[in-house]
């Protein structure tokens, strides 16, 4: 079964508070989710292999830690996860991104794929796949399995906001994804909004409704 991990450091906690506030406008929505990707990418990313390199320090020379060249993608679901991958990109910026569009059908609450592009290599690439929420799991249950239709081996989902039913969804489809979360709500509503939550975070990062 993968493991959900919860991220509480501090400033990820402080910063998903500022979102968490209805108050907080489109600009800082937008600037917060990127700080708060980075902080969560530091996290996501602390197996990555290292190899010894020898360098020249101005004293001396040393033999010190580099990494080892792994391959990194960064996969948004769109549209919301868009406004996560700057901040993760800013840590790993030679990692390739792809793009899953899903949307959820506001009847059965079901996911429908519009649009999925890749890199070429995805099978030899460690997958970041990215989405702000984490509600009923369809989107992410649904796009994991896109990733992997198409060759992807090792997919991590990095989520700011959870709810325990679509952790419990998720896990249950796919027993071989870690979760990475900055929070785990209470629960869904009726309308499958998380509660507390923070809206819809698609909307609130681009000012639409």
């Amino acid at each position: 079964m993968g493991k959900t991990i919860v991220l509480d450091h501090p400033l990820i906690q402080h910063k998903l508070t500022l979102i968490r506030d209805k108050n907080t406008g489109a600009k800082e929505f937008r600037e917060l989710v990127e700080e708060l990707s980075m902080l969560l990418a530091y996290e996501v990313t602390r197996d990555l292999p290292l190899q010894d390199v020898e360098i020249e320090t101005p004293v001396c020379k040393a033999t010190t830690k580099a990494l080892s060249g792994k391959k990194i993608g960064v996969v948004p679901i769109l549209r919301a996860g868009l406004g996560m991958v700057e901040g993760i990109l800013k840590l790993i910026p030679a990692a390739k991104v792809g793009h899953v569009g899903v949307y959820r059908d506001p009847e059965t609450l079901q996911p429908v794929e519009y649009f999925c592009k890749l890199p070429t290599d995805i099978a030899e690439r460690d997958l970041i796949l990215v989405d702000p929420m984490l509600a009923t799991g369809g989107s992410a249950i649904a796009s994991v399995k896109f990733l992997k239709d198409r060759g992807a081996q090792n997919i991590k989902l990095v989520c700011l906001v959870a709810a325990p039913e679509g952790i419990e969804a998720v896990q249950k489809a796919h027993p071989d994804v870690d979760i990475f979360v900055a929070a785990v709500d209470e629960r869904l509503n009726d309308h499958g909004y998380i509660v507390p939550g923070l809206g819809d975070a698609g909307d609130r990062l681009f000012g639409t409704k």
